[in-house]
């Protein structure tokens, strides 16, 4: 699957293409990008190549798998409006999802998207490194900055805690690389044992710069591991940094949503657009015998979900693995890339970018898709 940054939503030159094979396209809905691939303008075009039919789709998402399930639905598809082989050829197109208002992108930066939670102690940092790497995984370019000052945790979870990043100039930074993915974080710049004791606005101030002086190199995404609550580092990000959406992470129990829930109230009030809601330690896996049990209740993560009229990005487990991976510096994408686990990862990542490509339901403000 190729990758460049051309406009997703226009020109598409849908050369000999039939009304009838636009017809069959438009029919068919996949459920990420919920409606037909015409009405999406995914269509790139539909050509003759001597010996049979090559179609053209530019997917405004990093979705290598979903590629896969496109080259092998498509041809069954246009089987009865075309004769001979159809190939299906499919681009990653990636554009620049932008709220309306005097926030721009940053530059080498397309979209960003914040992954937060009301509380403590819920994975959202080992959502967050996992989500940078499983879209990496799936074809795009991805930053991850860890905007948690007072307790820093991406360098060990990426296993970069023992690098520190290199200035060329003496007043930006280029960010660390890990797995494939530009990081950066307080804790590179710190002694692992140092105490942060800092009012609010040095907070502040200092997410502002490590996100505006690191040398993103042309992102699609990048992804802020947040602080949990919603306080000086949730402000200073909705005020001053252009975010494209928010993912919230919580686990099943009451407690746990009732502060996501001041989260989601949060990213609403600010204008920030909400792609979904992850569940985590949504069950219990036993490391013995492999049983499944919902220790800390079931269904919460949808139930909230269906009250916002949002979607449910996903549900992972409490297991073990996952804890180890992340303490290890190799989270679940990059130590176990074809397991379960990983799977899930991608799911959820693909699915939080089509949310913000195709839109998403809910209280979800009007996104203005532009190139670069």
């Amino acid at each position: 699957m190729s990758h460049n940054a051309a406009p997703f939503f226009a020109g598409a030159v849908m050369q000999d293409c039939s009304p009838e094979v636009l017809a069959a396209l438009d029919d068919y809905q996949h459920p990420l990008i919920g409606q037909g691939l015409v009405s999406a303008g995914v269509v790139g075009g539909c050509v003759a190549d001597g010996t049979g039919w090559r179609l053209q789709l530019n997917l405004p998402i990093p979705a290598r798998s979903l590629a896969a399930t496109l080259q092998a639905d498509l041809p069954k598809v246009l089987a009865t409006v075309l004769e001979g082989p159809i190939t299906v050829d499919v681009s990653s197109v990636i554009g620049t999802a932008t709220l309306g208002g005097a926030l721009k992108a940053y530059p080498g930066i397309r979209n960003i998207i914040a992954v937060a939670s009301g509380k403590g102690g819920v994975g959202k940092s080992t959502v967050s490194a996992n989500l940078a790497l499983a879209l990496h995984a799936e074809g795009a370019r991805v930053g991850l900055l860890d905007a948690d000052i007072y307790g820093p945790s991406q360098p060990r979870m990426m296993g970069a805690d023992a690098t520190k990043p290199s200035s060329p100039d003496g007043k930006t930074m280029l960010p660390v690389m890990a797995h494939g993915v530009q990081t950066m974080s307080i804790g590179y710049l710190i002694d692992a044992s140092q105490a942060m004791i800092w009012r609010g606005p040095m907070v502040s101030q200092a997410l502002t710069q490590l996100i505006t002086e690191t040398r993103w190199d042309d992102l699609d995404y990048l992804v802020i591991d947040l602080p949990p609550g919603t306080g000086d580092i949730q402000l200073t990000l909705s005020q001053k940094i252009p975010v494209s959406g928010a993912v919230i992470v919580t686990t099943p129990q009451d407690i746990a949503l009732l502060d996501a829930r001041k989260a989601l109230a949060m990213f609403n009030k600010v204008s920030v657009p909400v792609l979904g809601v992850v569940e985590n330690m949504s069950t219990h896996v036993c490391s013995n015998c492999g049983h499944e049990e919902a220790i800390f209740g079931s269904g919460g993560g949808q139930r909230m979900a269906n009250d916002a009229g949002i979607a449910l990005l996903g549900s992972l487990p409490l297991d073990l693995s996952i804890r180890l991976n992340a303490d290890g510096g190799h989270p679940t994408v990059v130590a176990e890339p074809d397991g379960a686990l990983a799977r899930r990862y991608r799911d959820i990542a693909i699915s939080a970018a089509a949310k913000l490509a195709f839109g998403a339901a809910g209280s979800f403000p009007t996104l203005e898709i532009t190139d670069d």
